[in-house]
């Protein structure tokens, strides 16, 4: 069926409201009406749903649209009947989130030829019954959207996808389009060979967004700056991923108690709830949604203004992906990923157990990201790189990178000895490999091919390992060196490369960034904890404080610790309170602390602020997340009842050193707990006063390690700890 150009035009204009076309949709859906294989690869915002919808609208039959998530579907669906008004069966979807009411309304508008789009998941096509039923319809054409799934060598494989060409033979043969917006050429060609379609019409557009800021941040007190930033830029529709559920949860209900309109988004929400938060980001009742990977792929919202990765992506095919997301109408579109070397430790862990080959795939692609992050070279010509392509300008001038250039310095001769290592040796080997090679590491691996005794072995120990795979990255942007993908990752040296060696000349390279290793959240599981002790406060204003505190503490005859600990102080030395209400949000000071002790250090602060016209970040005060524990609510409100402590652990399924643990978090965060009741029918009133006095005169902080230390001869443990509880809730708090 061939559709000349005007009919084109004129269905595009009926159906969707344009008036022309992006870069090679026309030619697209010109090659695919007449019967052709295609591959398309176009970037997130480039158009490539029309390049299939506009030719099912056209076309006799129905075509199948094969997707990998429902979301996705939904939202397609809902698109389509949206341009095409008073015809709700032109599209639907077949997954498992239908009733048998809706599957046999779905196979009725089918069977009458009614349906121009059908979308399926490929799990649902491996059914006999959907497969019996696609063998009624006449089939236009297939699109395999997301195409990348298809291969191991994608960020998003789905073995399911790899069973596409047989179930298209099953239930008939028609022309095939695949799309995708994120594929290298490795990726491009495994696509190709396994949906049988070699021979298939290439479209690829260029991957470059000029439009999208990027940038990497070190990943110290993410919450606090992800707050700071939305409140700079209200109103405006972001996404922020996670890498794990737990943390979409929290960072959610984070944002939402510091006023800003989030919800979470994940696989393990029920489909209702997931659909829900969806529909309410897309009609802009909310602002923010914070998101497993599950959330955005081909969700149509145009004006998203930033996407936030709270941990860094595993490949920069996600990374890639998922900023495609932002600025979709081609204007501002903000890139902020945050990265700690901690985060990828973890990554590399989670890969553990699965076969071989698929963890050196996911190593190869996660010291990808690697290099990306701590690259100091422009991030759009890293990116387009990785997927092929040259980007020819120095500076985009829209990258982190770009906008704060570090020192460049000529390589030459650095480059030149990189160059030379891989051509020595008799064998291929993997970047990290080489680069400890030159820097002079003597581990198993280089004994084992006695590279220790190699000429160039340490011949660059001037420079540290990580400035090698610096210098040999920058290699593989320059051209001179390449990478084996076929092989996990190999070096070997290009004709380029050739040359370069036998006739040096300058090189500028770039030295990478460097990183803080990052909080580990498995030591740290309280999101609350914003500052603890993690500095980068105002020191002139923290060494005020601390005198402030060494003389309250003394006028009232207690030890300063029992007044504010540091991590409050170094709070008020970042936020700068000039209110109960912002003192009250400062780390470990709670509302009877404030009370108590406040209003001296409220004013020292304000006349602080006031003389040196300090600029307040009082619009980013963050709120901690307060009784998220159930069990700590129960908790206050059994005491409080005078219930037994073994009741109470009881009740919750906790040991009393676990009970004892949740009291203690409990008073640590400002909350008074009247623990006499207990105390009076548990302990000797010698014992009690004579612990008590010791940290009231003698503890220099109030850690149970340090009173177990010094008193634990004397006294049993859990006698210590309920005195210690029992001071800090009369006198600290």
């Amino acid at each position: 069926m061939k559709i000349d150009s005007s009919t084109i035009h004129r269905f595009l204009k009926e159906f969707f409201g344009y008036d022309s076309f992006k870069s090679e949709q026309e030619e697209i859906i010109k090659h695919l009406t007449s019967g052709g294989d295609a591959f398309v690869l176009m970037p997130t915002g480039g158009g490539k749903s029309l390049c299939y919808q506009l030719p099912a609208l056209m076309m006799d039959g129905t075509a199948i649209v094969i997707s990998p998530l429902i979301a996705l579907m939904k939202n397609q669906v809902d698109a389509i009947r949206g341009f095409v008004s008073g015809n709700e069966g032109i599209a639907h979807f077949l997954n498992s989130s239908l009733s048998r009411a809706q599957i046999a309304a779905v196979r009725e508008d089918l069977l009458s030829g009614v349906t121009k789009l059908l979308y399926v998941a490929p799990e649902s096509l491996t059914k006999e019954e959907n497969i019996d039923l696609l063998r009624e319809l006449k089939i236009s054409f297939y699109a395999v959207d997301e195409a990348h799934c298809i291969s191991e060598w994608g960020h998003d494989f789905r073995p399911e996808y790899r069973r596409i060409r047989e179930l298209v033979n099953a239930i008939g043969r028609s022309p095939i389009i695949a799309l995708t917006a994120t594929a290298t050429p490795k990726v491009q060609s495994d696509i190709l060979k396994n949906l049988g379609i070699p021979q298939a019409r290439v479209f690829k557009s260029s991957f470059n967004r000029p439009n999208l800021y990027y940038e990497i941040r070190d990943k110290v007190e993410p919450e606090k700056d992800i707050i700071r930033f939305i409140k700079q830029n209200p109103g405006k529709s972001g996404i922020i991923y996670c890498l794990s559920r737990k943390r979409v949860e929290e960072l959610a209900e984070l944002l939402s108690i510091n006023q800003i309109k989030a919800l979470p988004y994940h696989a393990g929400l029920d489909a209702r709830t997931r659909s829900e938060n969806q529909d309410r980001f897309l009609r802009e009742d909310v602002d923010v949604i914070v998101a497993t990977i599950a959330f955005g792929m081909g969700i149509d919202k145009p004006d998203v203004r930033f996407v936030i990765h709270y941990d860094i992506p595993k490949s920069i095919e996600g990374y890639y992906q998922e900023t495609g997301r932002a600025g979709r109408d081609g204007l501002e579109g903000r890139c902020i990923a945050y990265y700690s070397y901690k985060d990828i430790q973890k990554l590399e862990k989670f890969m553990q157990g699965k076969p071989l080959s698929e963890q050196e795939i996911g190593k190869q692609l996660l010291m990808e990201t690697v290099a990306y992050a701590e690259s100091g070279e422009c991030r759009r010509k890293l990116l387009l790189n990785y997927f092929g392509e040259i980007y020819p300008q120095e500076n985009c001038g829209c990258c982190d990178n770009c906008l704060s250039p570090k020192q460049r310095f000529d390589g030459q001769w650095e480059m030149w000895l990189a160059i030379n290592l891989v051509m020595t040796l008799p064998e291929k080997f993997k970047l990290e490999h080489l680069a400890n090679i030159l820097a002079g590491v003597d581990n198993s691996l280089i004994s084992s091919y006695k590279h220790d005794k190699v000429e160039e072995f340490g011949m660059g120990s001037q420079h540290d390992a990580k400035f090698w795979c610096m210098v040999i990255h920058q290699g593989l942007i320059l051209g001179f060196l390449d990478k084996e993908i076929e092989s996990y990752g190999l070096i070997e040296v290009t004709g380029r490369g050739l040359e370069f060696h036998e006739n040096p000349y300058p090189v500028m390279l770039i030295e990478d960034r460097t990183f803080s290793e990052g909080v580990d959240d498995d030591d740290d599981p309280d999101i609350n904890r914003m500052a603890a002790g993690g500095g980068g406060g105002d020191e002139m204003l923290l060494s005020m404080l601390k005198d402030l505190r060494r003389d309250v503490a003394r006028k009232k005859g207690l030890q300063p610790w029992v007044v504010f600990g540091d991590p409050a102080l170094e709070d008020m030395s970042i936020m700068y309170p000039l209110t109960m209400e912002e003192l009250k949000n400062c780390q470990g000071v709670g509302e009877g602390k404030a009370r108590k002790f406040g209003a001296e250090f409220l004013s020292l602060i304000g006349k602080y602020v006031e003389e040196n016209e300090i600029e307040r970040p009082d619009d980013f005060v963050v709120k901690s997340i307060a009784g998220r524990s159930t069990d700590k609510v129960f908790i206050i409100q059994s005491v409080d009842r005078r219930m037994g402590l073994e009741d109470i652990a009881r009740a919750r399924g906790l040991s009393m050193d676990q009970l004892l643990s949740e009291i203690e978090a409990i008073l640590d965060s400002g909350t008074k707990l009247n623990l006499d009741y207990y105390i009076d029918e548990t302990l000797d009133s010698d014992v009690v006063d004579e612990i008590y006095e010791w940290f009231k005169d003698e503890a220099k902080t109030g850690s149970l390690d340090e009173a177990m230390e010094q008193l634990g001869g004397d006294y049993e443990p859990l006698e210590i700890r309920l005195v210690r509880d029992k001071f800090i809730s009369e006198v600290a708090n």
